[in-house]
């Protein structure tokens, strides 16, 4: 038996054939979580028997996604599910795509809707998990930790390694399951971005597919109406985040205050210059939490916007943040940082930032599917 061989079965014995090991193009190991076809129904009250479209690629469905269960690191210029690391940070959106699909045909950045079905599993199943959200501990539970593997000169401790606090840091508290989705680090997915406040998405899960386009410019992204069609960007009618203030002109990063709301039109961007890109003014925080984002009034939710994380399937989501700048191109960080406390989760959504910031608290994971 080779080494793969006995890497692979004791992974599976340990975790009971919870846990497997895929190889890469270059026949390296990751630790991956198979994560089981999922309908509306399953994870929605009053959702419809549909397939969750994060399951669909090109029209056929899925049974399964390869979930990494700990967060990346890079070798190679590939990306790796291994425990006990110290995650990779400091990667841009652009960068964390090419090195999951680096990784060979299947390979991918995990996408937003597929986060949002294990983030409703975890409600569903009573789990949502704690993590390393106050500086190597949970708020949750201050004597919850991690493994430190970086520190500030204070010695206060930012990140941990991947999959080293206890089982409640995993998706299923138990210890096969998908780890650190709260705190540690913010993580890049794939599948939506705001531009200019409207809510875009590749649709169903295409975006699992080696040589689908997520660059500012592609064809693939779509915008959504209230009736769930699916529709060009810019098409009247399209959902958006709003804000009840108006934004102004100040060109540093500071809050504008008002209240965010799910609408079909934008009339408060919250940046009025013409520097659209940079990252001046925004919502956000503890006000609002993800589980009081509201719709106007009269304005149909579909039940596509709450599959891919950005509505509140109800009023009971931990406390979790929402950050929003309804200006510019927005590409999505999940589940909050060391420093983000009880607003980090797995239902936590990050809208502030462009595809190309590079900081020491966001990171990502790869998934593989049978293509």
């Amino acid at each position: 038996m080779g080494n793969f061989d006995d890497m692979k079965l004791a992974v599976e014995s340990i975790s009971g054939g919870r846990n497997t090991v895929i190889l890469d193009d270059l026949g390296k190991p990751s630790v991956v979580f198979p994560f089981v076809k999922q309908k509306y129904s399953d994870l929605i009250s009053g959702g419809t028997q549909e397939t969750l479209p994060c399951f669909i690629v090109d029209g056929q469905e899925k049974d399964v996604v390869y979930i990494s269960k700990f967060q990346n690191i890079v070798k190679n210029d590939r990306a790796y599910s291994l425990p006990l690391k110290d995650p990779r940070v400091y990667i841009t959106f652009d960068e964390a795509l090419q090195v999951c699909r680096n990784k060979g045909n299947g390979w991918h950045l995990l996408t937003g809707g597929m986060w949002q079905a294990v983030a409703l599993w975890c409600k569903k199943n009573g789990t949502l998990p704690h993590g390393n959200n106050n500086y190597g501990c949970a708020s949750e539970n201050g004597f919850e930790k991690g493994v430190p593997t970086y520190k500030e000169e204070s010695g206060r401790v930012l990140r941990t390694a991947t999959g080293s606090g206890p089982a409640t840091w995993n998706h299923d508290f138990t210890d096969s399951g998908i780890s650190d989705l709260n705190g540690n680090v913010w993580e890049w997915t794939a599948d939506m971005r705001l531009k200019n406040g409207e809510i875009n998405i590749i649709p169903y899960g295409n975006a699992m597919k080696l040589n689908c386009n997520m660059g500012p410019e592609s064809t693939e992204w779509k915008a959504i109406l209230p009736n769930g069609t699916l529709v060009n960007p810019g098409t009247a009618g399209t959902l958006k985040y709003e804000n009840s203030r108006a934004g102004d002109a100040t060109k540093t990063s500071h809050s504008v205050g008002g209240t965010l709301t799910l609408s079909d039109v934008l009339q408060h961007p919250m940046y009025t210059g013409s520097d659209v890109e940079n990252d001046y003014g925004y919502v956000g925080g503890a006000s609002p939490l993800m589980q009081a984002l509201t719709a106007e009034a009269g304005l149909t939710v579909p039940q596509i916007v709450k599959a891919y994380g950005l509505f509140p399937v109800d009023a009971d989501l931990g406390g979790d943040g929402l950050w929003v700048r309804n200006y510019g191109e927005r590409l999505p960080l999940r589940g909050g940082g060391c420093d983000t406390t009880l607003q980090a989760g797995v239902f936590a959504l990050n809208l502030h930032y462009r595809r190309s910031i590079s900081y020491g608290d966001v990171g990502f994971r790869a998934a593989f599917v049978s293509l």
